[in-house]
């Protein structure tokens, strides 16, 4: 896909549904005791991955519109999976074991083992090229010291994994990473532990889990950095309604700061603290931000944005921050590129893990396009205010990069071609029609 210089962006979008509460809700609904509706749920590649998993465990998922209706089975009713693959016991003796495709997504993998670490059957989760290539001992080892049977086939610490359920006790857990993906897998497998199960993170991490648990009436607290979940005999469906994806409303943030002549207002926006850093790091380099019309629906909280075109500066961005806005760095780092000075990224080494290392990609398309940045061990360097170009720029099939580079596009000189731009199917399908609408 190419893009072309733009100016005068104006209008208003609806964001579609924020993917990780969508997961969640897709996970919680299928365990929960009747059936649970959820609105304005994603329907990327992503969250599609987790629906169609939890269908191949016998739960009931069925779509309306924007809606899927879950009829759950209970904590203890999935069944293991009928597709299947062959593994080799230690005796060298075949078996078969039912196996789960993950497609691209790292937040069902990690929080899916948490469930089939305590289910009575053993199942194997597996994923694309990309996905095999994303560190899964981070949610190993944890697991394991809960009681679990997960072991990578491989031996590397990667996909696939194998596990069989357990039975799982409870503990408390010092995260060496702040990471949702870590912590919710903990919690849920906590939900079937012998007792109370903790996780104690550097920093606070997103807290969709936390938040559901409570409105699902699922014991969990959290003082500090720790969260804490007791065990659960069962729980009631709730409906959900699911905001609007910050993480997918900070393309658009951006384009309307940094594109000439440009005004632009996001619709019922999620706006949880965990997840709000966009926010403050626009608000840090100058931008004109308005929220309004906040709405708190079971503890998510949601509003209306506008944003105007801006004159910007750099900034230092480190820290607990970093957490609440690790997906949307890509976006601030186009940010940067167009405000004046410098704007210093530090505390992101978690960049380098995502779906590509997005810290080696930013720079090298970055710098392609005439940008001075700077890439290090855990962040970038970005001397913003140079005019950039247009330059053919390889997603690596890593949507949050082709996003990001299709906004510096509409304000870059020439041509801009995105390779592999189908990729934003992952998190935002409707992503170029909704960035279309604004100039037309």
């Amino acid at each position: 896909m190419i893009f072309t210089k733009k100016t005068g962006l104006k209008g208003e979008l609806n964001i579609p549904g924020d993917k990780s509460i969508s997961h969640r809700s897709v996970m919680l609904g299928s365990l929960s005791n009747g059936t649970m509706r959820v609105s304005n749920i994603l329907k990327g590649e992503d969250c599609i991955s987790t629906m169609n998993a939890f269908r191949k465990m016998g739960v009931d998922i069925t779509e309306e519109d924007d809606d899927v209706i879950i009829k759950g089975v209970g904590l203890h009713g999935l069944k293991a999976p009928v597709s299947s693959t062959t593994a080799f016991t230690s005796a060298g003796i075949a078996t078969v074991i039912g196996t789960l495709d993950m497609g691209n997504s790292g937040t069902t993998t990690r929080l899916m083992s948490g469930i089939l670490a305590a289910q009575d059957f053993t199942v194997t989760l597996d994923g694309d090229a990309s996905l095999r290539k994303r560190p899964m001992k981070r949610i190993i080892t944890p697991l394991s010291m809960m009681g679990a049977d997960i072991k990578s086939a491989n031996e590397k610490g990667t996909l696939p994994l194998i596990i069989s359920g357990s039975s799982l006790k409870g503990i408390h857990y010092d995260s060496p990473v702040a990471s949702a993906q870590v912590k919710s897998s903990i919690l849920l497998a906590g939900l079937y532990a012998d007792g109370e199960t903790s996780v104690t993170e550097p920093y606070v991490s997103r807290n969709h889990t936390e938040l559901m648990f409570n409105y699902l009436g699922i014991k969990c607290k959290t003082c500090g950095t720790t969260a804490t979940v007791s065990p659960c005999d069962g729980f009631d469906a709730r409906d959900i309604v699911v905001p609007g994806d910050i993480s997918s409303a900070a393309y658009f943030l951006v384009a309307g700061l940094i594109t000439p002549d440009s005004e632009i207002t996001l619709k019922n926006v999620g706006i949880n603290e965990t997840r709000d850093g966009i926010i403050r790091v626009i608000k840090m380099m100058g931008g004109d931000i308005k929220i309004e019309n906040e709405i708190n629906d079971g503890g998510e909280i949601s509003a209306d944005i506008t944003v105007k075109t801006s004159t910007l500066h750099g900034c230092v961005i480190e820290g607990s921050i970093i957490p609440t806005l690790i997906d949307e760095i890509p976006i601030i780092c186009i940010m940067a590129a167009f405000a004046k000075g410098q704007t210093i990224i530090k505390d992101a080494a978690e960049l380098r893990v995502k779906e590509s290392d997005r810290i080696e990609l930013m720079v090298k398309f970055l710098s392609a396009m005439g940008c001075d940045i700077v890439g290090t061990k855990d962040g970038m360097i970005i001397n913003g205010g140079n005019p950039l170009k247009g330059a053919v720029i390889d997603s690596n099939l890593d949507h949050r990069i082709a996003m990001s580079f299709a906004i510096a596009g509409i304000n870059a000189s020439g041509e801009t071609e995105i390779l592999g731009s189908e990729v934003v199917n992952i998190s935002y399908p409707g992503f170029y029609k909704d960035l279309e609408s604004l100039w037309n």
